[in-house]
């Protein structure tokens, strides 16, 4: 009998439940989707490139559904709390009719369990048809071809759904029970008769409170914008940066605590549009909802100002990748020797010391070594009866190695170029994100023009001639960094350098002709090329040794790769006397950064689409509900103005213009929240190459459109029919 009448309370009060059913659906559709990423993944054929990015996508996705799914549970409470809102009165019925609590608390829970079944097929339905189209969207963003495409069903993911879909079951079950167990009958037969109690404030504070929010929020952009990030973590940063998030929340509280008391102010000022049609009641409503919806918008715009700039951040810092992946890998293969400096040498024969007595001993290089034959001393397959020396002349074919210098000659503290000088030579302000960089701290690297011609013959481009007083500066780096070089190029900047006056003798940087090693972003901060005579007499230490290889003809990418890949011990790079001189920097063959560019995209894109429309559909939801529960409330007030000779289209446009503002200021809020972030990210992003939002930002307004909009639109529907429903009761009587 119960589960009867819990049935019928589910068909009859469908409307009710449209919310509900239509969160709870896209939070199971969202949830098995993107829980299958494992099984896209080998479908779209991306494990036979990048083994093991399956399971590391599938691992983060998995642990951010179960926090995804604590947030969906307490906005389903959220969303509950309007169905109960509609149905204390129907609740308390049953009880006067002699149910008790437990079975009314019964009802309650089958209903909810008959919805969240619903919610769970639709959803699992709608998720086996979203699995399936991702499958191509991860093949685009692994590079990928889909060679056997078929149909699946994923059991984890299902099973990772259903324990979201249980806890939310649950967390909606212990709410709805604490409403019943609470309830006096009386206060449920008489819920529909009482209204929240508001205070209208009086507008002149509520336009003080509301500029004094503007100003905070327009004091936060300013330091955000003058401070930057704190990439660094310095403490003085950080603490900066707290104290101007700060700022922007509680300007942001406080511009919607005084907001509709503002506009209430400025729409009585001009009197021919208050006083014209229902303008005065759609105002005064809006002021009187001050009370409860503040606090609520302002987190909601908080929301959406993370969602938004995480979702087009994360795709535009993808794109970044693909843009300069293909610029930074020239090479089969590159790897980089860094050499120690005096101060770095002592340093590590002081621990050696203390570690070992007579252990290892270091020294300062006094000149570059050839890392191919510095790599005889790493051996493959160490310590087992395979053991042999790493030969990279096995398998080289045409290479190059550049040696950069120091700009610090031995015994000097001073760099002879850095980039904060070169910056007030063009009176531009050094880069954000440089600050801590070698190119401001330790100067640029100098390189040698004989050796860069090398390089330039190498890459097939032609060589350049300095001149007995020239110079040029190369740099892969972003336009951030490359803004200042450039500069410095064009305006034909001099430098003294040990006396002696050079001039650029090329107007721009060449970004193709700068890359010394395979990175996804630019590893080349600023490197200046000098006349050999000068380097030669500036005593400079060596810095780094970069070594670009192509494999011989011959060996194809698979055995080239294969033999890089193989396990070794990296073993010592020495003078002639034994003692270590530097240490292994990075290596990367152009596979493998490739791979990593696509793994790191995919990552990137898979979590910021997925944060980014749960948070949207959850900050859609509260404020679908939160209408929705004001409507309901005011249906009362809606009766009588029917009753006044009120036209029923003019009620609904009064909703509209309601409804209009609690979702669109919020969102507008947050937008321009996001546009103030995204040019700090932009600036700093831009270090490592190009940086656009075009698309990422049109990509963001698609998913808002669907998102936000769809709720938008749903929330008016329904409220135009709780309208109709309370002016129909008129004509009844």
């Amino acid at each position: 009998m119960l589960c009867k009448i819990a049935l019928g309370n589910v068909r009859r009060a469908g409307k009710d439940y449209l919310i509900y059913l239509l969160t709870l659906t896209l939070a199971v559709t969202v949830f098995y989707a993107f829980n299958t990423i494992s099984v896209q993944v080998d479908v779209a054929g991306v494990t036979e490139q990048n083994a093991g990015m399956g399971e590391t996508l599938g691992g983060i996705i998995s642990g951010l559904t179960i926090f995804l799914g604590f947030v969906m549970g307490f906005l389903m409470v959220y969303a509950n709390n309007f169905i109960m809102k509609r149905r204390k009165k129907e609740f308390g019925l049953y009880q006067v009719l002699g149910m008790s609590r437990g079975q009314v608390a019964l009802i309650m829970a089958m209903e909810t369990l008959f919805v969240s079944a619903a919610a769970l097929v639709l959803g699992i339905l709608c998720g086996l048809g979203l699995s399936w189209l991702m499958v191509f969207f991860t093949a685009s963003i692994f590079k990928t071809q889909i060679a056997d495409f078929h149909f699946f069903f994923s059991l984890g993911a299902f099973m990772i759904t259903v324990g979201c879909l249980v806890a939310i079951f649950i967390v909606t079950l212990i709410f709805n029970l604490r409403v019943v167990a609470r309830a006096k009958i009386i206060d449920l037969m008489s819920a529909g008769r009482k209204n929240e109690v508001v205070r209208m404030r009086n507008p002149w504070v509520s336009a003080a409170v509301c500029l004094v929010g503007a100003v905070a929020i327009g004091v936060a952009y300013a330091r955000l914008l003058h401070d930057g990030l704190p990439y660094d973590g310095a403490p003085e940063a950080m603490t900066n940066f707290l104290i101007t998030t700060i700022t922007v929340v509680v300007g942001t509280i406080l511009f919607f605590f005084g907001l509709s008391g503002f506009l209430l102010k400025v729409l009585q000022a001009a009197r021919g549009l208050y006083w014209r049609g229902l303008n005065m009641v759609t105002m005064r409503q809006l002021a009187a909802k001050v009370n409860t919806v503040s606090f609520s918008m302002a987190m909601i715009a908080m929301i959406l100002f993370l969602a938004i700039t995480s979702v087009t951040a994360g795709m535009s810092l993808a794109s970044v990748m693909n843009e300069t992946v293909e610029r930074g890998t020239p090479v089969d293969y590159s790897r980089t020797l860094v050499y120690f400096s005096q101060e770095t040498a002592d340093e590590m024969n002081s621990i050696s010391a203390s570690e070992d007595g007579e252990g290892k001993r270091y020294a300062p290089a006094t000149g570059p070594v050839d890392i191919i034959e510095a790599s005889a001393n790493d051996t493959v397959a160490f310590d087992t009866s395979k053991e042999h020396a790493f030969d990279l002349a096995a398998i080289a074919g045409k290479h190059v190695q550049i040696d950069a210098y120091d700009s610090r000659p031995r015994g000097e503290s001073m760099p002879v170029v850095t980039l904060n000088e070169l910056c007030d030579a063009v009176h531009m302000d050094l880069p954000a994100g440089t600050e801590n960089s070698d190119a401001t701290s330790q100067g640029l690297m100098v390189v040698k023009e004989s050796n860069y011609n090398e390089y330039l013959r190498f890459r097939g481009m032609e060589p350049l001639d300095l001149g007995e007083d020239g110079y040029t500066i190369t740099s892969d780096m972003g336009a951030t960094v490359n803004d200042v070089y450039n500069a410095v190029l064009r305006e034909g900047v001099e430098l003294e350098i040990s006396g002696r006056t050079l001039k650029p003798v090329q107007d721009k940087v060449n970004e193709d002709a700068s890359t010394f090693i395979n990175a996804m972003f630019g590893m080349n901060a600023g490197t200046i090329i000098l006349p050999d005579d000068l380097v030669d007499s500036l005593d400079l230490p060596p810095y780094n040794s970069y070594l670009l290889l192509d494999y011989a003809d011959g060996i194809s990418t698979e055995e080239g790769d294969a033999f890089i890949n193989e396990y070794r011990y990296y073993g010592d790079v020495t003078d002639g006397q034994g003692q270590i001189i530097g240490s292994w920097g990075t290596e990367a063959t152009r596979t493998e950064s490739y791979e990593s560019v696509d793994s790191m995209n995919g990552l990137i894109s898979y979590l910021a689409i997925y944060i980014g429309f749960v948070l949207v559909v959850a900050c859609a939801a509260i404020v679908t509900i939160q209408q929705l529960s004001g409507v309901a409330d005011a249906s009362e007030n809606y009766r009588i103005l029917s009753e006044l000779g009120t036209e029923r289209r003019d009620i609904a446009h009064s909703v509209l213009a309601q409804q209009t503002v609690f979702f669109v200021f919020p969102l507008a809020l947050g937008v321009a929240h996001s546009c103030v972030a995204l040019s700090v990210i932009v600036k700093l992003v831009e270090l490592f190459g190009g940086f656009s939002i075009g698309g990422a930002a049109a990509f963001t307004a698609a998913i808002f459109v669907v998102a936000y909009g769809g709720y938008f639109f749903v929330t008016y529907l329904m409220s135009k029919g709780i309208i109709r429903d309370a002016t129909r009761i008129r004509r009844s009587l």
